[in-house]
């Protein structure tokens, strides 16, 4: 295409036709385009959040799957590209099958080791290249595999945990202990409540407190500052696009430390027929409502692009 070809290119139409014809015909094209390695790229729309596809020339290199933001050559990085900033989590239909993968936008020598190599098996992506200014980025796709379990597949063959879902069954036994440090609170109030003038709660359900709160707080600790100086660091040399995901995460970390410090801190100093639990209660919630939600987020943003870096540690 010449750069006035390019210019009034329709790019929306031709997308949809393309898209049209290769889920009809199973991932082949016609015209132009036939004998392309193609696929359809899902991405999330950075402003709308909205689905978006787009057709895209499929490559891999050494067994890695690959596209190249070309846009044929344009001046401009394409929308898609912007998407998987915002969110590298996409969907890849390659005509033979339908993955989820975490998207790397890769720099520096990966980047142009990976486009000689794609430049090599496709001329129009050298000639792209020339036609423009800008260095087009090389996008790695790396697999998700949504099924991962411990238990056993239809087949018999045993299932990989991921680290994603090793994070999942770390947030599932923290609110279980969580729950649990709710109900003895509980306890507490509903004796006081009931108990004569000369009667108070027994002081062991205070000591029982005071001893499930500084284990709960000693696990959530050691989450978060494994989180803070393992996985996060490995995501984000895995995922840059998952920069500001981390930040955010890490600084709610650094909130909740400050809310489990004041529980831990009200916990030590209940005293009971002295002191009102319920202010106790009260920040309790507080504290398991900003830790859910935190809980939920990381779950939503990073668990899919763990499960991509490795196995769970097989702990007893």
């Amino acid at each position: 295409m010449t750069e006035r070809e390019i210019e009034n290119f329709d790019v929306h139409a031709f997308n949809r036709q393309v898209i049209a014809e290769f889920r009809q015909n199973g991932g082949k094209l016609t015209g132009w385009m036939e004998g392309w390695s193609v696929c359809v790229l899902t991405t999330t729309g950075a402003r709308t959040g909205e689905p978006r596809e787009t057709p895209l020339g499929y490559f891999e290199i050494g067994g890695q799957p690959l596209v190249v933001a070309s846009v044929m050559g344009g001046p401009k990085n394409p929308a898609w590209y912007h998407n998987i900033r915002k969110n590298p989590q996409v969907t890849v239909e390659t005509g033979a099958e339908t993955y989820d993968a975490m998207a790397t936008i890769e720099t520096g020598g990966r980047r142009d080791e990976l486009f000689a190599a794609v430049a090599a098996q496709n001329e129009g992506m050298r000639d792209y290249q020339r036609k423009t200014a800008r260095v087009l980025p090389v996008v790695t796709l790396h697999r998700i595999d949504r099924d991962q379990r411990s238990d056993q597949d239809s087949a018999g063959a045993e299932r990989v945990r991921g680290l994603g879902d090793f994070l999942v069954e770390a947030h599932d036994w923290l609110r279980a202990e969580l729950a649990e440090l709710h109900r003895q609170v509980d306890e507490i109030i509903e004796g006081d409540a009931s108990s004569p003038e000369l009667e108070r709660p027994k002081p062991d359900l205070a000591q029982q407190l005071r001893a499930h709160c500084t284990e709960f707080c000693a696990a959530l600790k050691q989450h978060h500052t494994g989180e803070d100086r393992g996985a996060f660091p490995m995501l984000a040399q895995q995922f840059p696009e998952l920069s500001p995901t981390l930040e955010k995460l890490g600084q709610e970390h650094e909130a909740v430390a400050r809310l489990q410090d004041e529980i831990r801190r009200l916990v030590d100093e209940y005293e009971p027929g002295r002191t009102d639990p319920a202010h106790l209660k009260t920040r309790l919630e507080s504290m398991t409502g900003e830790l859910e939600a935190h809980f939920a987020y990381e779950e939503r943003t990073i668990v899919a692009a763990l499960n991509t870096l490795g196995p769970a540690p097989n702990i007893p």
